[in-house]
């Protein structure tokens, strides 16, 4: 197989090749993976790679020699190739025998430029690629707090993605309604009304625990039934970082684990909408400029071309109803010149009327003549 050129990929292009990479397995240890952060020197690395091919001919097995030197030799071709210039996320090569019968070969490499920023640099040798550091970019960076509370009972939790991770369970201890016989109506009322004033800073307390210190946290969603949660909330006992992070309430009728669930499932246009008011910052962004300042946009198929070969482009929109090849061609172009890449929905109408616009956009570094 010829070797493959480096380019950007985004977040679903490097799930579906974590996924491919996953699946090898080598005949014996002969799959080489490089990771090359963007600072590093090319020319130590090479010179590491081509080391390793000295190591490799003391292997025993002729063959297995033969599919580590080769696979060495194409990952040490492909590095050169950048010369001085590693795209500014680093490099990620991959190269060997993927055949899973003994003694067929099937030589392959993959190389590319990862959507964020390699932190270290890495050479294995194995009968598996190395793709630790690629998985973890695939880890959900936003995240979302839960608490479902009643009277009752408090659960809270985590939205990672579409996974919901439960943090933390507690009993309220909180009185019945039914009062012991001989008590005061008036006492027994200050004792519940203490007892949830107890149960409500100790919600509040386990929330900064959990969230406070969390760097990824974009809200935070209240289910409960009324008037358990509203009571919580105008208790005032959440810090005002905490506070200000609360997105939405539902009305929920559990506190446990399912509740966490049904939270989750009635927050969805809460969810969505937090997605779309970025999208439509964008798009009312790209519009503005559009109207009064025309000469920094390109929009069209051949416009947005042309600044991207004069490396004009800082931000490249792309409409998610575009063809798949198009996207990839563009998303190439704009990792050549390190242009920022936004994709946009039709689930807007500013995201409707862009893809109306052809669907191919740009804000530009500098004016074109």
């Amino acid at each position: 197989m010829a070797e493959k050129t480096s380019f950007l990929v985004d977040r679903e292009q490097l799930a579906e090749l974590v996924e491919e990479l996953s699946s090898i397995r080598g005949r014996h240890t002969e799959l080489v993976s490089v990771l090359v952060p963007a600072g590093a020197n090319i020319n130590v690395v090479a010179d590491q790679l081509e080391s390793e091919k000295s190591t490799a001919r003391n292997i025993k097995s002729r063959t297995t020699q033969k599919n580590v030197i080769d696979a060495l030799e194409r990952a040490t071709r492909q590095l050169k190739s950048f010369g001085q210039n590693l795209p500014k996320n680093g490099v990620a090569i991959f190269s060997g025998n993927v055949s899973p019968v003994e003694g067929q070969e099937d030589m392959r490499i993959w190389c590319i430029e990862p959507p964020e920023e390699l932190a270290m640099r890495l050479y294995r040798c194995d009968q598996v690629f190395i793709i630790d550091a690629l998985k973890e970019m695939l880890e959900v960076k936003e995240v979302y707090g839960l608490l479902v509370i009643e009277r009752k009972e408090a659960t809270i939790g985590l939205l990672e993605g579409k996974k919901i991770k439960v943090l933390q369970h507690f009993e309220s201890g909180v009185p019945g309604k039914v009062r012991a016989g001989g008590q005061s109506a008036a006492r027994y009322a200050r004792i519940t009304e203490g007892a949830a004033k107890d149960f409500y800073r100790k919600c509040a307390d386990a929330m900064k625990k959990h969230f406070f210190d969390l760097k990824n946290l974009k809200g935070i969603l209240i289910g409960g039934p009324m008037p358990t949660k509203d009571d919580f909330v105008k208790e005032g006992l959440l810090v005002t970082a905490l506070r200000d992070k609360i997105i939405g309430m539902k009305d929920i009728g559990y506190a446990d684990e399912h509740g966490l669930e049904l939270l989750v499932e009635e927050s969805q246009d809460l969810l969505k909408e937090q997605e779309i008011t970025k999208e439509r910052q964008l798009m009312e962004n790209y519009f503005n400029m559009l109207g009064k300042e025309r000469d920094k946009i390109a929009y069209g198929s051949d416009p947005v071309l042309h600044a991207l070969s004069l490396g004009s482009v800082d931000t490249l929109f792309l409409s998610k109803k575009l063809d798949k090849g198009t996207i990839r061609e563009f998303e190439k172009l704009a990792a050549e010149t390190s242009a920022k890449v936004e994709h946009v929905s039709v689930e807007t109408g500013e995201g409707l009327q862009f893809f109306n616009l052809s669907g191919i956009g740009a804000i530009l570094r500098f004016r074109i003549n």
